[in-house]
């Protein structure tokens, strides 16, 4: 199969297209034929030599979710064949030709969807998922935080919350972001550049701030963030874009009496992955066939120029996803 490389620790060059066996796949897998994957910020991370994957995966083939036709089944497989359109999260592997997915770990591409689209779905919108809903306990009517409102969980975020009746905060870095972030539906925009987030969550919620949080920044937003939250409010940690160590005044947790938690969705097991799974193929995909949830595409790029994707994903210019458009 054909294959995006690191070829070392790097910058967004180091990456070769080269042919390399097709994955192996036991009893309860399934091969997938991948037509289309996305990137993440771990990514680049992993291009860097900053974030290994997990035992069975290869550090030099990135890829966190993907979007193809299964190809072959196992022989314990029932619920999967030949020809079946399916997308999933992976551990790795997506910038390859070929993955091999456990049958329990994939999910039916809605019929409106292509594959570009559904390659935009796995990682954001089971990340946001799990985050608002699994972590947070998110109930209808409440005020939420986002950050990174144009990001690939920001966007996925704002949607899942607005099909709650939330009222939806949100920051980014451009006007233009926030306008776009606002279509799907976004209640108050916060420039962070131009403005203190947290005086513009307690001076439109009347002093009371939001009920959660779900930040990608870190230690960075930690005061505002433990600001910005009511009495009783809960954030959950999905990223730390901007750093993750800082000093810590537990006295505003115990205040508040708040919850912090902290996820990440690569290093679990495969049934805490397979049961997640399930209850986003009950509850949230059928949004997307009635048009309630969309992936967001930004661009879509050739495998050849994987390069030029992370290069311009560092720029933080995107909104929505970035796809690798495999060559079929």
């Amino acid at each position: 199969m054909r294959a995006a490389l690191i070829t070392e620790p790097g910058g967004p060059e180091v990456f070769q297209l080269e042919e390399i066996p097709d994955p192996e796949f036991g009893p309860d897998d399934v091969l997938v034929a991948v037509h289309a994957t996305a990137l993440n910020r771990a990514d680049l991370l992993q291009r860097m030599g900053r974030y290994p994957g997990p035992p069975g995966t290869r550090d030099d083939l990135p890829g966190l979710e993907m979007a193809g036709i299964v190809e072959a089944v196992g022989d314990r497989v029932v619920g999967w064949q030949p020809g079946d359109r399916v997308m999933a999260l992976l551990s790795g592997g997506g910038y390859g030709s070929k993955v091999v997915v456990h049958e329990r770990l994939l999910m039916p591409i809605p019929a409106k969807l292509d594959f570009q689209q559904a390659a935009s779905i796995p990682e954001v919108f089971l990340t946001a998922y799990d985050a608002l809903f699994a972590q947070c306990e998110l109930a209808m009517g409440e005020n939420v935080l986002v950050h990174a409102a144009g990001s690939g969980v920001g966007t996925a975020a704002i949607q899942l919350a607005s099909s709650q009746s939330c009222q939806i905060f949100g920051t980014a870095g451009t006007t233009e972001k926030l306008e776009r972030a606002a279509e799907l539906g976004l209640s108050v925009g916060i420039n962070y550049h131009e403005s203190d987030f947290s005086d513009v969550v307690l001076d439109r919620t009347d002093g009371d701030g939001v009920q959660v949080v779900l930040d990608v920044i870190g230690a960075p937003y930690w005061e505002q963030n433990l600001r910005s939250l009511s009495i009783r409010g809960r954030m959950v940690i999905v990223g730390t874009m901007g750093g993750a160590k800082l000093e810590v005044n537990i006295g505003a947790l115990m205040g508040k009496r708040l919850r912090v938690h902290g996820t990440v969705l690569r290093a679990r097991s495969l049934e805490e992955k397979a049961t997640l799974t399930q209850k986003f193929v009950d509850r949230i995909l059928p949004l997307f066939q009635n048009e309630k949830l969309s992936p967001i595409v930004d661009r879509v790029f050739p495998l050849e120029e994987v390069s030029e994707a992370h290069r311009y994903m560092e720029t933080n210019a995107n909104f929505g996803k970035i796809v690798l458009q495999h060559d079929r």
